[in-house]
Protein backbone atom coordinates (compact mmCIF):
# COMPACT_ATOMS: atom_id res chain seq x y z
CA UNK A 1 0.00 0.00 0.00
CA UNK A 2 1.75 3.23 -1.11
CA UNK A 3 1.07 7.10 0.29
CA UNK A 4 1.72 10.24 -1.28
CA UNK A 5 2.65 13.09 0.57
CA UNK A 6 2.27 16.17 -1.01
CA UNK A 7 3.73 19.54 0.02
CA UNK A 8 6.16 17.52 1.64
CA UNK A 9 8.97 19.92 1.77
CA UNK A 10 6.80 22.38 3.56
CA UNK A 11 6.95 23.06 7.47
CA UNK A 12 4.09 20.62 8.43
CA UNK A 13 4.86 18.58 5.24
CA UNK A 14 8.70 18.13 6.10
CA UNK A 15 7.66 16.84 9.82
CA UNK A 16 5.12 14.61 8.58
CA UNK A 17 8.14 13.63 6.11
CA UNK A 18 10.32 12.98 8.70
CA UNK A 19 8.16 11.03 10.89
CA UNK A 20 7.13 8.80 7.80
CA UNK A 21 10.23 7.95 7.21
CA UNK A 22 11.53 7.32 10.83
CA UNK A 23 7.95 5.23 11.48
CA UNK A 24 6.27 4.56 8.50
CA UNK A 25 5.09 3.75 5.85
CA UNK A 26 7.37 4.65 3.45
CA UNK A 27 5.86 7.49 1.56
CA UNK A 28 6.06 8.78 -2.26
CA UNK A 29 7.05 12.63 -1.28
CA UNK A 30 5.60 15.33 -3.62
CA UNK A 31 5.57 19.04 -4.22
CA UNK A 32 5.82 22.18 -6.61
CA UNK A 33 9.26 23.23 -6.18
CA UNK A 34 11.67 19.94 -7.61
CA UNK A 35 14.82 21.62 -5.79
CA UNK A 36 13.27 22.02 -2.66
CA UNK A 37 11.56 18.56 -2.66
CA UNK A 38 14.70 17.08 -4.40
CA UNK A 39 16.98 17.98 -1.13
CA UNK A 40 14.26 16.77 1.22
CA UNK A 41 14.17 13.28 -0.32
CA UNK A 42 17.81 13.03 -0.58
CA UNK A 43 17.91 13.64 3.06
CA UNK A 44 15.34 11.35 3.67
CA UNK A 45 16.29 9.08 1.29
CA UNK A 46 12.68 8.07 -0.20
CA UNK A 47 11.31 8.59 -3.73
CA UNK A 48 10.35 11.83 -4.66
CA UNK A 49 7.95 13.31 -7.81
CA UNK A 50 7.86 17.14 -9.01
CA UNK A 51 4.61 18.08 -10.01
CA UNK A 52 2.22 21.37 -9.71
CA UNK A 53 -1.13 20.92 -9.53
CA UNK A 54 -1.97 22.62 -12.57
CA UNK A 55 -0.10 19.83 -14.05
CA UNK A 56 -3.11 17.79 -14.79
CA UNK A 57 -1.21 15.10 -16.34
CA UNK A 58 1.61 14.80 -13.64
CA UNK A 59 -1.18 14.94 -11.12
CA UNK A 60 -3.32 12.54 -12.60
CA UNK A 61 -0.11 9.65 -12.94
CA UNK A 62 1.15 10.36 -9.74
CA UNK A 63 -2.34 9.85 -7.83
CA UNK A 64 -3.24 6.95 -9.94
CA UNK A 65 -0.01 5.11 -8.21
CA UNK A 66 -0.85 5.94 -4.92
CA UNK A 67 -3.29 4.16 -2.87
CA UNK A 68 -3.33 7.21 -0.26
CA UNK A 69 -2.65 11.30 -0.62
CA UNK A 70 -2.06 12.78 2.24
CA UNK A 71 -2.60 16.76 0.79
CA UNK A 72 -0.07 19.07 3.18
CA UNK A 73 0.23 22.15 0.65
CA UNK A 74 -1.96 25.23 1.47
CA UNK A 75 -3.87 27.23 1.36
CA UNK A 76 -6.22 24.62 0.65
CA UNK A 77 -8.90 26.77 -0.87
CA UNK A 78 -6.82 26.56 -3.63
CA UNK A 79 -5.30 23.12 -3.54
CA UNK A 80 -7.98 21.05 -2.43
CA UNK A 81 -10.15 20.98 -5.45
CA UNK A 82 -7.18 19.81 -8.24
CA UNK A 83 -6.12 17.40 -5.84
CA UNK A 84 -9.46 15.47 -4.86
CA UNK A 85 -10.66 15.74 -8.38
CA UNK A 86 -7.50 13.67 -9.21
CA UNK A 87 -8.21 11.12 -6.02
CA UNK A 88 -12.01 10.84 -7.29
CA UNK A 89 -10.59 9.94 -10.83
CA UNK A 90 -7.88 7.52 -9.87
CA UNK A 91 -9.89 6.12 -6.81
CA UNK A 92 -7.40 6.78 -4.34
CA UNK A 93 -7.91 7.99 -0.72
CA UNK A 94 -8.30 11.54 -0.12
CA UNK A 95 -6.73 13.15 3.50
CA UNK A 96 -5.49 16.97 3.92
CA UNK A 97 -4.46 18.91 7.21
CA UNK A 98 -6.91 21.80 6.14
CA UNK A 99 -8.48 24.08 8.59
CA UNK A 100 -10.43 25.84 6.48
CA UNK A 101 -14.38 25.83 6.46
CA UNK A 102 -15.00 26.30 2.81
CA UNK A 103 -12.63 23.58 2.02
CA UNK A 104 -14.44 21.30 4.38
CA UNK A 105 -17.95 22.28 2.99
CA UNK A 106 -16.36 21.50 -0.84
CA UNK A 107 -15.33 17.90 0.59
CA UNK A 108 -18.18 17.19 2.20
CA UNK A 109 -20.30 18.16 -0.93
CA UNK A 110 -18.15 15.24 -3.13
CA UNK A 111 -19.54 12.77 -0.52
CA UNK A 112 -21.52 10.95 -2.98
CA UNK A 113 -19.22 11.13 -6.02
CA UNK A 114 -16.30 9.60 -3.39
CA UNK A 115 -18.68 7.09 -2.49
CA UNK A 116 -19.41 5.44 -5.53
CA UNK A 117 -15.27 5.87 -6.80
CA UNK A 118 -14.75 3.66 -3.45
CA UNK A 119 -12.76 6.64 -1.94
CA UNK A 120 -12.50 7.85 1.52
CA UNK A 121 -12.53 12.11 1.39
CA UNK A 122 -11.23 13.00 5.02
CA UNK A 123 -10.08 16.68 5.41
CA UNK A 124 -8.87 18.17 8.66
CA UNK A 125 -6.74 15.35 9.91
CA UNK A 126 -4.01 17.46 12.02
CA UNK A 127 -4.69 19.78 14.86
CA UNK A 128 -6.99 21.39 12.64
CA UNK A 129 -9.51 19.17 13.94
CA UNK A 130 -8.90 15.83 15.21
CA UNK A 131 -8.69 16.88 18.68
CA UNK A 132 -11.77 19.61 18.88
CA UNK A 133 -13.66 17.11 16.57
CA UNK A 134 -12.94 13.85 18.80
CA UNK A 135 -13.93 16.14 21.82
CA UNK A 136 -16.87 17.57 19.99
CA UNK A 137 -18.14 14.04 19.45
CA UNK A 138 -17.22 12.88 23.50
CA UNK A 139 -19.71 16.02 24.58
CA UNK A 140 -22.46 14.84 22.18
CA UNK A 141 -21.90 11.53 23.91
CA UNK A 142 -22.55 12.96 27.08
CA UNK A 143 -25.10 15.62 26.25
CA UNK A 144 -27.45 13.32 23.13
CA UNK A 145 -29.81 16.06 23.19
CA UNK A 146 -27.57 19.68 22.87
CA UNK A 147 -28.54 21.87 20.64
CA UNK A 148 -25.69 24.74 21.48
CA UNK A 149 -21.60 23.30 20.97
CA UNK A 150 -18.31 26.14 21.67
CA UNK A 151 -14.95 25.22 21.19
CA UNK A 152 -11.94 26.62 22.18
CA UNK A 153 -8.15 26.54 21.14
CA UNK A 154 -5.22 27.39 22.92
CA UNK A 155 -1.72 26.75 20.98
CA UNK A 156 1.57 28.08 22.14
CA UNK A 157 4.44 29.16 19.55
CA UNK A 158 4.89 30.70 16.64
CA UNK A 159 2.84 30.40 13.29
CA UNK A 160 4.18 27.95 10.12
CA UNK A 161 4.29 29.91 6.83
CA UNK A 162 1.51 28.16 5.56
CA UNK A 163 -0.80 28.92 8.36
CA UNK A 164 0.06 32.47 8.29
CA UNK A 165 -0.27 32.43 4.45
CA UNK A 166 -4.08 31.14 4.81
CA UNK A 167 -4.49 33.44 7.41
CA UNK A 168 -3.24 36.47 5.45
CA UNK A 169 -5.86 35.33 2.67
CA UNK A 170 -8.61 35.59 4.60
CA UNK A 171 -7.93 38.66 6.33
CA UNK A 172 -11.18 41.05 6.14
CA UNK A 173 -13.38 38.37 5.61
CA UNK A 174 -14.22 38.49 9.33
CA UNK A 175 -15.45 34.75 11.04
CA UNK A 176 -18.33 32.21 10.72
CA UNK A 177 -20.60 30.45 13.08
CA UNK A 178 -23.17 27.51 12.73
CA UNK A 179 -26.40 29.22 13.53
CA UNK A 180 -29.44 26.54 13.40
CA UNK A 181 -27.42 24.11 10.88
CA UNK A 182 -26.51 27.02 8.41
CA UNK A 183 -22.92 28.54 8.32
CA UNK A 184 -23.43 32.24 9.12
CA UNK A 185 -21.09 35.36 8.65
CA UNK A 186 -19.84 37.33 11.63
CA UNK A 187 -17.27 40.32 12.05
CA UNK A 188 -14.02 38.93 13.29
CA UNK A 189 -13.95 38.97 16.74
CA UNK A 190 -17.40 38.98 17.16
CA UNK A 191 -17.72 37.35 20.37
CA UNK A 192 -15.17 37.02 23.58
CA UNK A 193 -15.48 34.77 26.30
CA UNK A 194 -13.68 33.17 29.69
CA UNK A 195 -12.31 29.71 29.46
CA UNK A 196 -10.13 27.11 31.58
CA UNK A 197 -7.62 25.04 29.84
CA UNK A 198 -6.48 24.12 33.27
CA UNK A 199 -4.48 27.19 33.98
CA UNK A 200 -7.46 29.47 35.18
CA UNK A 201 -9.61 32.12 33.51
CA UNK A 202 -8.61 32.69 30.09
CA UNK A 203 -9.62 35.33 27.71
CA UNK A 204 -11.11 33.43 24.46
CA UNK A 205 -12.12 35.08 20.92
CA UNK A 206 -14.74 33.58 18.12
CA UNK A 207 -12.96 32.63 14.72
CA UNK A 208 -13.82 30.70 12.26
CA UNK A 209 -11.93 27.23 13.25
CA UNK A 210 -12.71 24.54 11.27
CA UNK A 211 -15.34 22.97 13.41
CA UNK A 212 -17.83 25.33 12.23
CA UNK A 213 -17.90 22.98 9.31
CA UNK A 214 -17.05 19.58 10.67
CA UNK A 215 -18.24 19.41 13.77
CA UNK A 216 -21.75 19.75 12.48
CA UNK A 217 -21.45 16.46 10.04
CA UNK A 218 -19.90 14.69 12.94
CA UNK A 219 -22.47 15.55 16.05
CA UNK A 220 -25.55 17.14 14.41
CA UNK A 221 -25.54 19.87 17.04
CA UNK A 222 -27.05 23.05 14.97
CA UNK A 223 -25.34 25.98 16.85
CA UNK A 224 -22.15 25.92 16.84
CA UNK A 225 -18.57 28.76 17.52
CA UNK A 226 -15.15 28.37 17.90
CA UNK A 227 -12.52 30.38 19.92
CA UNK A 228 -9.43 30.70 20.21
CA UNK A 229 -6.62 32.08 22.92
CA UNK A 230 -4.81 34.69 21.12
CA UNK A 231 -1.61 36.33 21.09
CA UNK A 232 -2.20 40.04 22.87
CA UNK A 233 -3.06 43.01 20.14
CA UNK A 234 -4.73 40.25 18.04
CA UNK A 235 -7.97 40.92 18.54
CA UNK A 236 -7.43 44.55 18.31
CA UNK A 237 -6.22 44.13 14.73
CA UNK A 238 -8.90 41.49 13.87
CA UNK A 239 -11.80 44.50 15.03
CA UNK A 240 -9.54 46.91 12.72
CA UNK A 241 -9.86 44.24 9.94
CA UNK A 242 -13.53 44.97 9.66
CA UNK A 243 -13.33 48.42 8.71
CA UNK A 244 -10.85 47.50 6.34
CA UNK A 245 -12.72 44.20 4.84
CA UNK A 246 -12.63 45.69 1.37
CA UNK A 247 -9.27 46.52 1.02
CA UNK A 248 -7.60 43.39 2.41
CA UNK A 249 -9.78 41.44 -0.10
CA UNK A 250 -8.47 43.06 -3.08
CA UNK A 251 -6.17 40.80 -5.07
CA UNK A 252 -2.98 42.50 -4.95
CA UNK A 253 -3.09 42.86 -1.60
CA UNK A 254 -4.04 39.34 -0.26
CA UNK A 255 -0.90 38.57 -2.70
CA UNK A 256 1.06 40.73 -1.06
CA UNK A 257 -0.28 39.80 2.64
CA UNK A 258 -0.03 36.07 1.67
CA UNK A 259 4.01 36.28 0.11
CA UNK A 260 4.88 37.83 3.50
CA UNK A 261 3.30 36.01 5.56
CA UNK A 262 4.86 32.82 4.01
CA UNK A 263 8.55 34.23 3.98
CA UNK A 264 8.24 35.55 7.61
CA UNK A 265 6.71 32.77 9.57
CA UNK A 266 9.13 30.40 10.45
CA UNK A 267 6.71 28.29 12.79
CA UNK A 268 7.68 26.61 16.12
CA UNK A 269 11.33 25.59 16.56
CA UNK A 270 12.15 22.03 17.28
CA UNK A 271 12.51 22.88 21.43
CA UNK A 272 9.12 24.10 21.05
CA UNK A 273 7.89 21.35 19.35
CA UNK A 274 9.63 19.00 21.95
CA UNK A 275 8.25 20.75 25.07
CA UNK A 276 5.07 22.73 23.96
CA UNK A 277 1.49 21.69 24.86
CA UNK A 278 -1.62 22.54 22.93
CA UNK A 279 -5.49 22.55 24.63
CA UNK A 280 -8.90 22.28 23.98
CA UNK A 281 -11.87 23.49 25.57
CA UNK A 282 -15.49 22.66 24.72
CA UNK A 283 -19.28 22.68 26.28
CA UNK A 284 -22.03 21.10 24.78
CA UNK A 285 -25.97 22.52 25.69
CA UNK A 286 -29.31 21.49 25.73
CA UNK A 287 -32.02 23.93 25.01
CA UNK A 288 -33.54 23.08 28.40
CA UNK A 289 -30.01 23.96 29.88
CA UNK A 290 -28.31 21.10 30.58
CA UNK A 291 -24.66 21.09 30.07
CA UNK A 292 -21.36 18.63 29.47
CA UNK A 293 -18.02 20.22 29.66
CA UNK A 294 -14.39 19.04 29.09
CA UNK A 295 -11.13 19.74 28.03
CA UNK A 296 -7.82 18.25 26.18
CA UNK A 297 -4.18 18.76 26.59
CA UNK A 298 -1.89 17.44 24.08
CA UNK A 299 1.44 17.93 22.37
CA UNK A 300 2.38 21.21 20.64
CA UNK A 301 0.07 21.47 17.70
CA UNK A 302 2.17 21.01 14.79
CA UNK A 303 3.78 18.13 16.56
CA UNK A 304 0.53 16.74 17.31
CA UNK A 305 -0.36 17.14 13.70
CA UNK A 306 2.38 15.68 12.35
CA UNK A 307 1.22 12.11 14.10
CA UNK A 308 -2.90 12.31 13.73
CA UNK A 309 -1.81 12.93 9.89
CA UNK A 310 0.37 9.96 9.64
CA UNK A 311 -1.80 8.13 12.16
CA UNK A 312 -4.71 8.31 10.34
CA UNK A 313 -2.93 7.64 7.25
CA UNK A 314 -1.87 4.42 7.88
CA UNK A 315 -4.78 3.31 9.61
CA UNK A 316 -6.72 3.84 6.54
CA UNK A 317 -4.29 1.80 4.59
CA UNK A 318 -4.44 -0.70 6.79
CA UNK A 319 -8.08 -1.21 6.24
CA UNK A 320 -9.77 1.17 8.07
CA UNK A 321 -10.63 3.49 5.07
CA UNK A 322 -14.48 4.30 4.63
CA UNK A 323 -15.91 5.17 1.53
CA UNK A 324 -17.67 8.88 1.05
CA UNK A 325 -16.74 12.08 3.06
CA UNK A 326 -15.90 11.39 6.46
CA UNK A 327 -14.88 13.04 9.92
CA UNK A 328 -12.35 11.84 12.18
CA UNK A 329 -14.43 11.80 15.25
CA UNK A 330 -17.05 10.47 12.97
CA UNK A 331 -15.30 7.84 10.97
CA UNK A 332 -12.86 6.48 14.02
CA UNK A 333 -14.87 7.62 17.53
CA UNK A 334 -14.34 10.40 20.49
CA UNK A 335 -11.67 8.33 21.84
CA UNK A 336 -9.72 8.31 18.64
CA UNK A 337 -7.23 10.93 19.94
CA UNK A 338 -6.17 9.40 22.91
CA UNK A 339 -4.64 7.04 20.80
CA UNK A 340 -1.78 9.45 20.59
CA UNK A 341 0.87 9.83 23.42
CA UNK A 342 0.43 12.66 25.37
CA UNK A 343 -2.99 13.57 25.07
CA UNK A 344 -5.18 13.57 28.05
CA UNK A 345 -9.17 14.19 28.35
CA UNK A 346 -10.72 15.71 31.58
CA UNK A 347 -14.19 15.45 32.10
CA UNK A 348 -15.05 18.78 33.97
CA UNK A 349 -18.76 18.11 34.34
CA UNK A 350 -18.22 14.52 36.25
CA UNK A 351 -15.54 16.93 38.23
CA UNK A 352 -17.77 19.85 39.03
CA UNK A 353 -20.20 16.75 40.53
CA UNK A 354 -17.87 14.97 42.38
CA UNK A 355 -16.74 18.01 44.13
CA UNK A 356 -20.31 19.27 44.80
Amino acid sequence: MSLLIYGAYGYTGRLVARRAAEHGPEPILAGRDAQKLGTLARELELPHRAFALEDGTALREAVSEADLVLHCAGPFARTAHPMVEACLRAGTHYLDITGEIEVFEYVASQDARATEAGVMLMPGVGFDVVPTDCLAAYLKEKQPDAQYLELAVFMKGNLSGGTAATAAMNAGRGSAIRKSGRITHTPAAWRTRQVDFGRGATKVVSIPWGDVATAWHTTGIPNIITYAKLPRGAEHLMKAARYAGPLLRTRPVRRFLEAFARESAEGPDAAMRETGRSFVWGRARTAGGGAATARLSGPEAYALTARTALGTAERALNGSAATGFQTPAGHFGADYILDFEGVRREDLSQAKRGSS
